[in-house]
């Protein structure tokens, strides 16, 4: 028989166990609610950050998940947006211990502050050197002090000598009129024109005109047949491979470096085909050199790398090989990828803005008209003249304004010496990294006013003459002791091409065509400019006479 107290005991066990569960459920939902209420509170004080800092500052990350998702996006205007919010300087917080803290700043006043007034205590510093130093080496891009002074000063020599001079003028007329114009009008003999990378070929043909100038050698990449070159394609991984380390923590990209993984084991790959290229040089330039000595052969060789391999030392040494490598390579650097990518930007803007395209067209047509002798024969064995190009005023006005746009070098990198101030206020410890974005200057309002973001190379003229801006301003060539020191044959180069092109073609950029910016140290176009070109007629050049 069943004992009744033993009937309610029984009965009561799974009440209590039933009320134990539900308190340790409370329980738990109180630890996730306060927890949630914690996320909370964490995400909106970081977002409220935002306001005064102009991203959102997360513990322990600081702003690095912004800047991942700008790496997604195009990195560059997302800077923009963030540098216009602060107007025209922010700093960077990078996670905790990380190497990614950062002053950026696109204001003219701290420009001119630290390329020019304070330079000696703004140089590229220890952070850049190691950053880019299995690319560039201690070549004339990332050195300092002595470093950088004794090949600027070898380099700006031969630059303004007239023979120099000479030499680039000839080896450019002979690239554009014997190599790239039958590269264009292969494009268009063919029974079905199919659409041409230009940014490949531009690519090539100032390869060919930076190595023949400044190494005395011709690969010869700009060829009907458009040979494949194993450098070009390792020099461009490179570079995107160097500028990824600026944006990922120091300690990070090195145990990648060191255990050979990722985006590292890209760069050593990468690095060995330009290596490769560049021993080949010194090692072909050499064997020159020596031949010509053993036949008292006194006739002096006027190429860059020549120049340095007679030269000597501090020690009274001369260069390494190491040396001379680096040298290759920033001469590369500075001569192939700026011209080129800044002229391919130049005719995708011609593409969306039709009416500078004719303006440019009426201004060479103009120039061609004010020849002394006949104006009889083929217009498509037109040369243009040393001192014709100096008259295209509207056309410098048109690249100068792409330059603005679409800086070559869109960002650039200085690190503090001592404690200092910025113009507009920012306080600058020692060893901080700054930023300063050329990209974003030439889309500030503050800067180049409302219409900022258009296409207008009349901003550059005054009274039909083309007048230049301030480097702190226009920052596309640096400014101070490190500005361009091959300012005046990049324009040069860049007018003498584009109006050969212009005057002989109408560029058309391939419909739906993707055009956006690589993250390199040079802005390349990340698919390049699929173009199809349609020769012009002397009727067309009438037509464009008369409109004058």
């Amino acid at each position: 028989m069943i004992n009744p107290s033993n009937l309610t005991s029984f009965d009561q066990f799974p009440t209590r166990n039933f009320i134990s569960q539900r308190i340790f459920l409370l329980h738990d939902i109180q630890i996730i609610e306060i927890f949630i209420a914690l996320l909370v509170f964490i995400a909106i004080h970081s977002l409220r950050q935002k306001k005064h800092h102009g991203l959102p500052i997360w513990p322990v990350l600081g702003m690095l998940p912004s800047l991942v998702a700008g790496l997604r996006s195009n990195m560059y205007e997302w800077m923009t947006d963030v540098v216009n919010s602060q107007n025209g300087t922010f700093i960077f917080k990078g996670p905790l211990f990380s190497s990614l803290n950062c002053v950026v700043t696109s204001d003219p006043r701290n420009l001119e502050h630290l390329l020019k007034t304070k330079f000696p205590n703004f140089p590229k510093g220890p952070y850049f050197r190691d950053t880019v130093r299995d690319l560039l080496g201690n070549g004339i891009f990332s050195a300092d002090d002595e470093t950088w002074q004794r090949q600027r000063k070898t380099a700006s020599i031969e630059f303004h000598s007239a023979k120099f001079r000479q030499l680039t003028t000839e080896s450019l007329l002979e690239l554009v009129h014997s190599r790239l114009i039958p590269v264009l009008e292969n494009s268009i003999n063919k029974k079905t024109q199919i659409p041409i990378d230009l940014q490949d070929i531009l690519l090539r043909l100032t390869f060919d005109n930076v190595c023949m100038i400044a190494f005395g050698v011709d690969p010869g990449c700009l060829r009907p047949n458009l040979p494949e070159i194993p450098f070009a394609q390792a020099f461009e991984d490179a570079t995107e491979a160097t500028v990824l380390r600026f944006v990922t923590p120091t300690c990070v990209w090195k145990t990648m470096r060191y255990f050979n993984l990722g985006m590292e084991k890209k760069l050593k790959d990468s690095i060995k085909g330009v290596d490769e290229f560049a021993e080949d040089v010194i090692r072909t330039r050499k064997k020159e050199l020596s031949l010509q000595y053993d036949h008292n052969n006194k006739k002096q060789r006027l190429d860059l790398l020549s120049v340095f391999m007679g030269l000597k030392d501090e020690h009274g040494e001369p260069f390494s090989d190491r040396f001379l490598r680096d040298i290759c390579v920033n001469f590369i650097l500075a001569g192939r990828d700026t011209s080129s990518v800044a002229l391919s930007w130049f005719f995708w803007l011609l593409h969306q803005n039709p009416m500078v395209e004719e303006r440019i067209l009426a201004e060479l047509c103009r120039i061609v008209d004010q020849r002394e002798e006949v104006k009889t024969g083929d217009s498509q064995s037109l040369i243009f003249r040393p001192e014709e190009i100096k008259k295209m005023d509207y056309l410098q006005a048109a690249l100068s304004e792409a330059l603005r746009l679409y800086p070559s070098v869109p960002v650039d990198h200085k690190e503090v010496v001592e404690d200092d101030i910025f113009p507009d206020g920012t306080v600058l410890k020692k060893g901080t990294k700054v930023i300063y974005a050329i990209y974003a200057m030439g889309r500030m309002e503050s800067i180049w006013g409302m219409d900022c973001r258009e296409f207008k190379p009349e901003r550059w003229l005054r009274d039909g003459r083309f007048m230049s801006e301030s480097a702190y301003k226009f920052t596309a060539f640096n400014g101070g002791p490190r500005l361009c020191l091959g300012k005046d044959f990049a324009y040069y180069q860049m007018k003498f091409v584009a109006a050969s092109v212009i005057y002989h073609y109408h560029v058309k950029v391939v419909d739906n065509h993707p055009v956006l910016p690589k993250l390199a140290l040079t802005m390349y176009m990340k698919h390049g400019l699929k173009v199809t070109l349609h020769r012009r007629d002397d009727s067309e050049h009438q037509k464009y006479l008369n409109m004058h």
